[in-house]
């Protein structure tokens, strides 16, 4: 049964058949279209191929876990009811939240390794070939049009102040300091999944725990609670849409768990994944199933690191020496696209399933044999953002690279649609990607001035309403623009240089445009703590900027004037007593109305309920 004749059923009949075979049948109707898709595509999975498990096998011991409750009622269970009814909508949403449908090809059809995270760099240099309608439009023209929204933005409020609440910092949960803004944590910090997972589906989420661990034998257990189903992917029905990924990593690492050297991963298509290099490991995943992650440190400081499926051991994973970690900590590490997941996380509790002999778990660990994370700021004066401004092809996105590996301490996040480009998964038209970027982009710097931290805004912001409109966002904060503005002919090179790497043919017409509206960022002195040039002087850019402008304007064709449509004839109505009358009525005060006609005949009057007030008809007109 396809997707599109599923979700035509009513609730009834979703219920009814859901009860047929044997499922919880309440909810909204979106989850109970996800509950039947998701046995429907275990039973297709099962009578295709080798038998996989969906759920743990019923068990008499009382350490077993019980059946997986959908991801509202289990946050339902651990935060207020306000709380989680918001928690639990936000994972409910199935359409009419945006016209994009952006075409996907999933591991399922070819190789696996181009449609995964990470791989957007690798591809864009040289991957698949790109077709002159990608070449059309590149990131500068996306990031230009959202910046033009700002022209007719209302100036935002001023942020409401937040209680500061107390955190015990021995206390293991998912860090959001730690994680992808666009990761959304549940109140208990033990589950979550990703914020925008109805308007940009191919987008993967990742996130650490808080603690890590250094010596001795460790493990921890996620479950993939729920696959999210997105309305964009009905056509792409063949294709598993969700995505999970569980392990460890260094905490300098990316969040895209596998990309780095020192990032380790079981995938869920039955693969382990390491430094972007994919192998066949354990088998597939699918809702409800429980994943143990084990860590085996020796006494050397080598680590070796296994893998659980629901109770059963998928065998020895990686290993490495101690050269290779250089007494860093391994933090637990999660990433997934599309689905829901919990962390056990309770000290108390038992595991879902006994782990290997002499193994503890992280939550369970005394404190002095966990290692803390890096805390966040407690207050927005502590944090800073960087506001980058300059021309497409200027060297900000380096300059904001090269800043973050040369100051790691200062953990810095780069919000840029370059970022954004190599979290998603669409495998289709790179203009659908870029716009689908730029859109996230504006929603992910709202929730970024709302949360501490550290944020490089890697955009154009050459327009001034677009970079008040930011700077007013981050109020509290340590504001700094800066503003790299090459020399003629080195813009040239590198422009020249980010067109062959990226496969970007910015328009002629739009580069011109770009130039014209460009202002340099001194009329938001005010909102500024700094003002950095890193490139060519104050003095000397702005000369150049003007150069640019007037060349602009003289290459830029000459904007068609509209033609004022001609105004219709005014047609006078005609009167509802019969036409007016061509002769004048002039008041003579004591005898009334006096008539100039030639005849000088009297005037008609029809009685009516206003004459006494002096009111008249005639059957010339109303007086």
């Amino acid at each position: 049964m396809k997707l599109a004749d599923i979700k035509k059923l009513k609730v009834a009949e979703l219920r009814s058949r859901l009860k047929e075979l044997g499922l919880d049948n309440k909810g909204l109707k979106a989850e109970l279209l996800g509950r039947l898709w998701s046995a429907l595509e275990a039973q297709q999975c099962a009578s295709n191929g080798p038998p996989t498990p969906t759920s743990p096998p019923e068990s008499t011991d009382p350490r077993a876990p019980r059946p997986s409750p959908p991801a509202g009622a289990a946050v339902a269970e651990q935060g207020g009811p306000e709380r989680s009814r918001e928690y639990a909508d936000s994972a409910t949403q199935t359409e009419g939240e945006s016209g994009l449908t952006p075409s996907r090809r999933g591991p399922e059809s070819g190789s696996g390794s181009e449609c995964e995270p990470g791989n957007r760099a690798r591809e864009a240099g040289g991957g698949r070939p790109v077709s002159p309608e990608e070449m059309g439009r590149g990131r500068a023209f996306y990031e230009f049009k959202e910046e033009m929204r700002y022209k007719r933005a209302k100036s935002p409020q001023p942020p409401v102040e937040r209680e500061e609440e107390e955190e015990d910092e021995d206390k293991v949960k998912l860090d959001p300091y730690n994680s992808h803004l666009h990761f959304e944590g549940g109140p208990d910090g033990a589950c979550g999944q990703p914020r925008f997972w109805a308007r940009f589906p191919s987008l993967w989420s990742g996130c650490r725990l808080t603690h890590g661990v250094l010596r001795g034998k460790v493990g921890f257990e996620v479950r993939l609670e729920r696959k999210l189903l997105a309305s964009q992917l009905e056509e792409h029905e063949d294709m598993d849409p969700c995505g999970l990924r569980v392990g460890w990593s260094t905490p300098n690492t990316s969040l895209l768990l596998g990309e780095d050297e020192l990032s380790f991963a079981y995938d869920g298509r039955g693969k382990k994944v390491s430094g972007g290099k994919e192998e066949a490991f354990g088998e597939l995943l699918s809702e409800g199933d429980i994943v143990g992650c084990y860590a085996s440190f020796s006494t050397d400081g080598a680590v070796e690191l296994s893998f659980h499926k629901n109770g059963r051991l998928m065998g020895e994973a990686f290993s490495m020496e101690a050269s290779v970690l250089l007494c860093r900590p391994l933090v637990p590490h999660v990433l997934c696209k599309s689905c829901s997941v919990r962390v056990l996380l309770d000290p108390k509790a038992a595991p879902w399933y006994p782990g290997p002999p002499g193994f503890t778990p992280l939550a369970a660990l005394p404190a002095g044999q966990r290692v803390r994370t890096t805390l966040p700021p407690t207050c927005k004066a502590q944090c800073e953002v960087l506001l980058m401004v300059g021309l497409p092809g200027s060297g900000k996105s380096h300059w904001a690279r090269t800043r973050m590996k040369q100051h790691p301490e200062e953990r810095y996040k780069l919000l840029g649609t370059e970022e954004l480009l190599a979290c998603m998964i669409s495998g289709g038209r790179r203009d659908s990607e870029l716009q689908q970027a730029s859109q996230c982009l504006a929603d992910l710097i709202k929730i970024a001035a709302q949360t501490p931290g550290n944020y490089i805004l890697d955009q154009c912001n050459i327009l001034f309403s677009a970079r008040r409109h930011k700077l007013q966002l981050f109020t509290g904060f340590r504001r700094r623009a800066v503003v790299v503005f090459p020399s003629a002919d080195e813009w040239k090179r590198r422009l020249s240089l980010h067109r062959m790497s990226d496969g970007e043919q910015i328009p002629e017409t739009a580069l011109l445009k770009l130039q014209v509206s460009c202002s340099l960022p001194e009329q938001c002195s005010n909102l500024l703590e700094e003002l950095q040039y890193v490139e060519l002087p104050q003095d000397r850019a702005r000369t150049l900027l003007e150069e640019y402008r007037d060349e602009a304007r003289r290459l830029l064709p000459p904007i068609p004037k509209q033609e004022k449509k001609k105004s219709r004839p005014h047609k006078k109505r005609s009167h509802p007593l019969g036409p007016r009358p061509s002769h004048r009525i002039q008041w003579t005060g004591r005898h009334g109305w006096n008539d100039t006609r030639s005849n000088m005949q009297q005037p008609r009057y029809w009685s009516n309920p206003h004459q006494e007030q002096g009111c008249y008809y005639r059957n010339e007109g109303y007086w």
